[in-house]
């Protein structure tokens, strides 16, 4: 008498737990990382118009021979959300706003000639504000070397920190620490 074996179709339980075991392990590591890079992009937002807020306040000064005070925009809290440009006057008589809503908070703080540009934003929701800023210093004579103006601290601790180049405001600002 022969027998036959049956025709097996089909994985084991031990087979399907272990590829489910493999997807947990990739998806452990995958969804941190696209965290870190979505609150990367959305910082890269603050250095993008801080550099347009420069070009406008080039633009300004060539027009009016000065640079333009702007207050914070848009108004309020920061949120880890997009929050609407409610397009202030000082913003718009320096011709710059940004396209649609942002995650950070826009200021500029003009003195002596010179203007500091911050951006401060609350991205990761650790109340722990994220501040970028541009400084144009007062003077550029080669021989001295640029000056910070007197009024630079805006949001920033260290005004010499964003001295001709969008930086973050102190060390430890700006650092990707998610």
């Amino acid at each position: 008498m022969t027998k036959t074996l049956r025709n097996r179709k089909g994985f084991t339980l031990i087979e399907l737990m272990i590829v489910v075991a493999i997807i947990g392990i990739l998806a452990a590591i995958a969804i941190p990382n696209f965290l870190r890079f979505q609150l990367k992009s959305k910082s890269s937002e603050g250095k993008v118009n801080l550099a347009a807020i420069r070009t406008a306040e080039e633009s300004y000064l060539a027009e009016f021979g000065e640079y333009l005070d702007a207050a914070g925009a848009p108004a309020g809290t920061m949120t880890t959300t997009k929050t609407d440009w409610n397009a202030p006057t000082d913003f718009q008589a320096l011709g710059w706003a940004p396209e649609g809503a942002v995650y950070f908070q826009y200021a500029i703080n003009e003195d002596d000639g010179g203007y500091t540009a911050t951006a401060t934003a609350d991205i990761d929701g650790d109340n722990a504000f994220q501040s970028w800023s541009y400084v144009q210093p007062t003077n550029t004579d080669s021989t001295q070397g640029p000056t910070p103006p007197s009024g630079a601290n805006g949001n920033c601790n260290d005004p010499t920190q964003g001295m001709n180049a969008v930086s973050p405001c102190v060390d430890t600002h700006g650092r990707s620490i998610f």
